[in-house]
């Protein structure tokens, strides 16, 4: 029993380690399941030191009704030293054969994409990230909620 106990805190010490460098990681609930393009959930991180390089994430939870393989967003940054910009991103969630990609939970599935590597902050304080839904239905059913990941390289 003891072997067991201990056994499973070295795995759970061992997956909670590798999520360490994380300095922000924060997600918006989308209300009723339905994206609209004026709910534009914004995220604000608090850097404290510019001179490594991050990469930031979206997460995206969304359910097995989606009716796109794909979802397009515009990332939108700005901050101290920063010039107020947007992004256009692909996010994929389905394989060309139709299967969801991500975890899976019942009908939930949750995807991280990679939005920016190695991103160097120009300055330390604070920067606001916003995520748009780009798609041309409005509003965008089934997207449960859509959040930010900052992680420290």
């Amino acid at each position: 029993m003891v072997k067991y106990i201990l056994y499973s805190f070295f795995i759970v010490t061992g997956l909670s380690s590798c999520t360490n460098n994380a300095i922000y990681d924060q997600n918006s609930t989308i209300k009723d399941k339905s994206w609209t393009y004026d709910q534009k959930p914004a995220f604000t991180v608090h850097v404290a030191d510019n001179k490594p390089t991050y990469n930031i994430y979206i997460n995206l939870r969304h359910t097995n009704t989606y009716d796109y393989s794909n979802l397009y967003v515009l990332l939108h940054e700005k901050g101290n030293k920063l010039k107020d910009t947007a992004y256009r991103n692909e996010i994929q969630l389905a394989a060309l054969d139709g299967r969801w990609l991500g975890k899976s939970a019942a009908s939930l599935y949750e995807v991280q994409y990679l939005a920016k590597e190695n991103f160097s902050f120009p300055d330390t304080g604070k920067y606001t990230f916003t995520i748009e839904q780009n798609m041309r239905e409005n509003p965008l059913k089934d997207i449960v909620d859509i959040g930010l990941k900052v992680v420290k390289q």
